[in-house]
């Protein structure tokens, strides 16, 4: 299984008059954000507890999501600068709270979901697809799965944890593929 988005959504929707240009700058973008989402997957300290998102139009790259370290973000950032095409980066990238409970509701959520047996083939993966994101108790769990009942295991898994509350924001592989068709 090869997830080309792993835990990023890229979205490129521009608005021009003419519908020849109108695909060459979309094409554009989303180069720029299949450049920037190839940084993101081979950052060494990009992990399964971060999460960023990617969203470029006109080459303006707007970067969201959370990490467990803001020093991430702000390399990243400066990466996606280099990039070919970008006119600026936009970082809204937050950094999570440092907590040791959470750290350990984090370790404990990867455990039981990248120890599990349904999810053996996600476990070979150099880019694990299910990311955990834990702030202040609360989990939200990102990235994109085969189907929705590895989405659903994932979230039952996430569930037997001390989370205070527990988001499922997985996709499916078709859901993240429509998603990159519109």
């Amino acid at each position: 299984m090869k997830h080309v988005l792993a835990s990023l959504l890229v979205v490129g929707a521009l608005v021009l008059p003419s519908p020849a240009s109108a695909q060459r700058a979309d094409r554009k973008d989303f180069q720029i954000a299949m450049d920037i989402l190839s940084i993101v997957n081979n950052y060494d300290r990009y992990s399964i507890f971060d999460d960023i998102s990617v969203n470029v139009k006109d080459g303006v790259v707007t970067m969201t999501g959370k990490v467990t370290f803001g020093i991430k973000a702000q390399e990243i950032a400066k990466l996606a600068k280099q990039v070919k095409g970008v006119v600026e980066v936009k970082n809204e990238v937050v950094s999570l709270p440092a907590s040791r409970f959470d750290d350990n509701l984090r370790s404990g959520i990867a455990d039981a979901i990248y120890s599990n047996p349904s999810f053996s083939e996600y476990q070979m993966l150099r880019n694990k697809p299910i990311h955990i994101i834990v702030e202040n108790g609360t989990v939200t769990l990102t990235g994109i799965v085969h189907n929705d009942l590895d989405r659903r295991l994932a979230y039952s898994l996430a569930m037997g944890s001390n989370a205070s509350h527990v988001v499922n924001k997985l996709k499916t592989d078709n859901e993240a593929q429509e998603e990159l068709n519109r």
